[in-house]
């Protein structure tokens, strides 16, 4: 599903008119009828509870304004709070404006303070409160009054609907510019837009719900500039097809697995497991001879390979031979390896000469962290790195901060100068492709944040690479297959309780949940802030 910017936005709607011929008063009245909607299945009681839909000027007043009269004619009673003046609604929004007096709907004019500050606690009182302040068109911060209704109204504690995005956010970046609509549920138009799926901003959308207004998908498809996607169920499952009756464990992938060293021998078994419950159908753990023993008493599916090591328990570069010699169709480097003066050596051999695919994780990427201008994909061969982070932020040399509020940013700038795959771990991953394509994950829960699952996500795209053969697919569909995996194990052991071992265990659910017409996205296992699709 594809992530519209504010100026792309504005273009699908030209086109839709234009092109396609829907003309903008249709849109208008999809919308707000999508909202009504969202708010029946997602508000429990919302019949016996009276709405206050607060509404500004243009179209995502327009927008309040259908939702009011569709509210109203159902039987719900509601009133409008108007904070702009009525002689400055223009257009389609005039018209519905207009329309609220035949069925009913006050219209409280609240656009002055004192006028908001009388009508404060009128409002405070009802059951819920839609925002219909501002949509996609705001870039710079909320002062004034309208900085004290948004403050007000995130005070009174009455659950809020936000219609497209939350009032006070910028629909061209993931940052919170300014005081912010704190919403319940979001129901955006049309298509997702990037703060509602990237936090920090992402935090204050509440439940997301993405409505169908009537703009064809091969207007979104056809929309020029950034292509940002939000990965949805109905793509991952495309991508996991049956597996013929002739297939034998060769066809299915082989990966070897450069792992572990005295003390984080788990390491290398999370990451071999993450790969055997993700299908592929070999998998070695080339581990330091010391830990070797210890690697193989932990698990017998996988098979082992002992690597020189070093007196402190880790590999030793002179490994770097045994390893390239050793049959794969992917290299994963880097879980639990350590940072010894060996093992860095081994790594960059590794990303130096290796012809297979690599993925690099954990001490894998800290190889480079003194010199990371030296870690760059190459023609013929794909390079896939899982930083989270705090590693992200040491190979581009700036603060975990500045990652995290910037996730999309630096993801695609070292994505596509480097040559490589970047997959941003954290809440929301962000995959990035040399091509400069961005990928956002909106599987997974906060009980995900424990030692092990990285080194399992490492392993799980090994593997869906070895089968797919796509470094774009692999690292979209693992990553949304490890969120859903951690989803389901959250559902039977809680966010608390959730260990690495519980979300390898729910790989294999997680593809069948794929397949499962009884799991739907608006499932409560699977409801945290996740993306569903409302229906036309």
């Amino acid at each position: 599903m594809r992530v519209l910017t504010s100026a792309q936005m504005r273009d699908a709607d030209r086109r839709t008119i234009d092109e396609v011929g829907i003309p903008s008063a249709v849109l208008m009245e999809n919308a707000g009828r999508q909202v009504v909607a969202a708010m029946e299945r997602h508000l429990r009681a919302l019949g016996d509870q009276r709405v206050a839909v607060v509404c500004g000027k243009g179209n995502n007043g327009g927008d309040g304004f259908v939702v009011a009269r569709v509210l109203e004619a159902s039987g719900v009673p509601t009133r409008v709070y108007l904070l702009v003046s009525a002689s400055e609604i223009e257009g389609d929004a005039q018209i519905n404006l207009s329309a609220l007096d035949a069925v009913g709907v006050p219209v409280v004019d609240v656009a002055e303070p004192d006028a908001w500050a009388a009508q404060l606690a009128e409002i405070a009182a009802s059951g819920v409160v839609v925002d219909a302040l501002f949509g996609t068109g705001l870039a710079r911060p909320l002062e004034g009054h309208w900085r004290t209704v948004v403050e007000d109204l995130n005070a009174s504690g009455v659950p809020i609907v936000s219609v497209d995005l939350p009032s006070g956010l910028s629909a061209d970046t993931t940052r919170l510019i300014g005081e912010t609509i704190d919403a319940t549920l979001t129901v955006t138009l049309g298509a997702p837009k990037l703060p509602l799926l990237v936090s920090p901003a992402a935090i204050q959308a509440g439940d997301v719900v993405v409505a169908d207004i009537g703009i064809p998908e091969a207007v979104v498809e056809a929309l020029e500039g950034p292509r940002v996607e939000v990965l949805t169920r109905e793509w991952a499952r495309d991508l996991v097809v049956p597996r013929p009756d002739d297939i034998h464990k060769g066809d299915c992938g082989c990966v070897l697995i450069v792992a572990g060293s005295t003390g984080k021998t788990g390491a290398a078994r999370l990451a071999a497991l993450g790969a055997l419950r993700s299908g592929a159908g070999l998998v070695t753990v080339a581990t330091p001879q010391v830990c070797q023993p210890v690697v193989s008493a932990l698990m017998p599916e996988y098979m082992t390979l002992g690597l020189a090591d070093t007196a402190d328990g880790m590999v030793s570069a002179e490994a770097v031979d045994a390893v390239l010699a050793e049959r794969c169709d992917v290299l994963a480097v880097g879980p639990g390896l350590g940072q010894g003066v060996g093992a860095r050596a081994l790594v960059r051999a590794l990303v130096e000469r290796a012809t297979v695919p690599l993925v690099l994780d954990a001490d894998g990427l800290n190889a480079f962290a003194d010199d990371a201008a030296e870690l760059v994909g190459r023609d013929g061969r794909d390079l896939i790195i899982t930083p989270h982070p705090g590693e992200m932020a040491r190979l581009i040399g700036t603060t975990i901060d500045h990652v995290q509020t910037h996730r999309v940013e630096v993801a695609r700038e070292l994505a596509t100068t480097r040559e490589l795959y970047v997959v941003l771990k954290g809440a929301r991953t962000v995959v990035a492709t040399p091509a400069g394509a961005v990928l956002i994950n909106v599987t997974g829960n906060p009980g995900m944040a424990t030692g092990g699952t990285g080194d399992v996500l490492a392993g799980v795209v090994a593997a869906w690479l070895a089968q797919l053969l796509d470094a774009e697919a692999a690292c979209g569909l693992g990553v949304f297959l490890h969120g859903l995996a951690g989803d389901l194990a959250a559902a039977e052991q809680g966010e608390v309780g959730l260990i690495a071992s519980d979300l390898v265990n729910h790989l294999g659910p997680a593809v069948l949940a794929l397949h499962d017409p009884s799991e739907s996205d608006e499932s409560p296992t699977l409801r945290r802030q996740r993306l569903r699709a409302a229906g036309p």
